[in-house]
């Protein structure tokens, strides 16, 4: 079972680090800050330590909370059944209105924008907008589009497949995959995949949550969500085209789009004061009077 004990001693920002149990997980959330507040979902693979750099510098205006979403980092499980889009994002929901957490805005990063954008269509109320960092908002095209769902259930089905890859893992071949999304991982950001690579049920409920993704509906639904959306991404993001921020931004009825030239889709990791900034600008120009 998943707890503080669980989580090292030299994880980013463990001191605001509690476990909160919300059926029918228990998550790992860390809140750091006064004011309105502010949600961080990460994408699928990832925790809260994607945020580490840029948590103190929104704290200083806002309430940030930040959480791992179920199974990975930190978070317990309590079933995989639930890794879907729609299921994910139901849970999620859960989880901040138990809290009693209002977000100003939320803020997703790849696949987490895709759950923040899935929030705003589950209750429309849930935020006043959202910013989505380098956002994974489409399925695979082509043969991937069929091949890559199969391939994670048939690896999720093996009970010995998180084992085996926490275990098989180099860093040689861990840089090489970081370095696919188009960023280049310092030594930092290694040692926490490298981490999490560790952990058996972390990559098992990531290859459930690909397994059980699908964004179409989500796609087509875009035009549905009335709340102003900001797209911030990478150019040289190399995991999820500018393309498909930019299709993404002319279906919603209120979206803009900031771009940041040399940086790939670790965004949040490599260039935590150009989002801290597009942020801050893009709460300010929607904030309600």
């Amino acid at each position: 079972m998943s707890g503080l004990a669980d989580i090292p001693s030299n994880w980013p920002w463990r001191a605001h680090s509690q476990i909160i149990a919300s059926h029918p997980h228990r998550w790992h959330v860390q809140i750091m800050g006064t004011g309105p507040d502010l949600v961080l979902i990460h994408g699928a693979g990832a925790s809260t330590h994607s945020w580490r750099a840029m948590m103190p510098l929104l704290a200083q205006t806002h309430r940030v909370i930040a959480f791992d979403l179920p199974g990975q980092g930190f978070s317990r499980a309590g079933t995989r059944s639930r890794s879907s889009l729609s299921l994910m994002a139901q849970d999620v929901l859960r989880l901040l209105q138990g809290q009693g957490i209002t977000p100003e805005v939320i803020i997703g990063h790849s696949a987490g924008a895709a759950i923040a954008l899935q929030l705003m269509l589950l209750a429309p109320d849930t935020a006043q907008g959202v910013v989505a960092i380098n956002g994974a908002l489409e399925n695979f095209s082509g043969a991937a589009g069929w091949l890559f769902p199969i391939m994670a259930k048939m690896m999720a089905m093996n009970p010995l497949t998180g084992l085996f890859l926490g275990s098989g893992m180099s860093d040689r071949r861990l840089i090489a995959i970081l370095q696919t999304t188009g960023s280049e991982p310092d030594a930092e950001t290694l040692g926490h995949y490298r981490e999490l690579m560790r952990r058996r049920a972390h990559i098992e409920a990531t290859l459930a949550m690909m397994a059980q993704w699908d964004l179409e509906a989500l796609h087509r639904s875009l035009p549905q969500i009335t709340a102003p959306i900001l797209f911030l991404h990478g150019a040289k993001d190399q995991a999820v085209a500018l393309e498909v921020a930019k299709r993404a931004q002319g279906m919603v009825p209120q979206g803009t789009m900031k771009v940041i030239s040399d940086a790939g889709h670790l965004l949040p990791e490599s260039h935590p004061a150009e989002a801290v900034a597009a942020i801050a600008d893009f709460v300010q120009s929607h904030r309600k009077k």
